[in-house]
């Protein structure tokens, strides 16, 4: 009994920090949303940051970015904070925050509902591993 136990906090916690974890594109300060490629894509911190952040700032030179990895409330009230200043025109700072992977990236066309959409099954391979655990150990 004591080994089921066992298996199945470490089986739970997997599944925990499996679908803690994001991915986020980061860079700093870039005039062009190139940033948007593998080598800028980074493991947010497990636990800590669960959201990406995107900054487009209007200047004289053009549109500049920074993306990053955020904790949901440090990104939620940087964005509501510099909503003001959030118009597209010369100077403007806006802030957004999502927390799907690789979010923070260039938009997308929309398209129909694809298997993109569906949450992966590894994501739940901790929790329903420890719900086929408890169910063995109380049996």
């Amino acid at each position: 009994m004591r080994r089921c136990a066992t298996l199945l906090i470490i089986a739970l916690t997997a599944g925990v920090s499996a679908a803690l974890q994001i991915q986020c594109y980061q860079c700093e300060d870039v005039r062009q949303d190139d940033c948007s490629s593998p080598e800028f894509i980074v493991n947010c911190t497990v636990n800590v940051q669960d959201m990406c952040q995107k900054e487009v700032l209007v200047m004289e030179d053009g549109i500049h970015y920074r993306k990053s990895c955020a904790s949901s409330g440090a990104c939620l009230i940087a964005s509501s904070g510099y909503q003001q200043f959030c118009t597209g025109k010369l100077n403007s700072v806006c802030i957004t925050c999502c927390n799907t992977p690789l979010c923070n990236g260039p938009r997308h066309k929309r398209r129909a509902a694809s298997s993109a959409c569906r949450p992966s099954v590894s994501r739940y391979a901790g929790l329903l591993l420890g719900l086929m655990l408890l169910y063995l150990c109380s049996h």
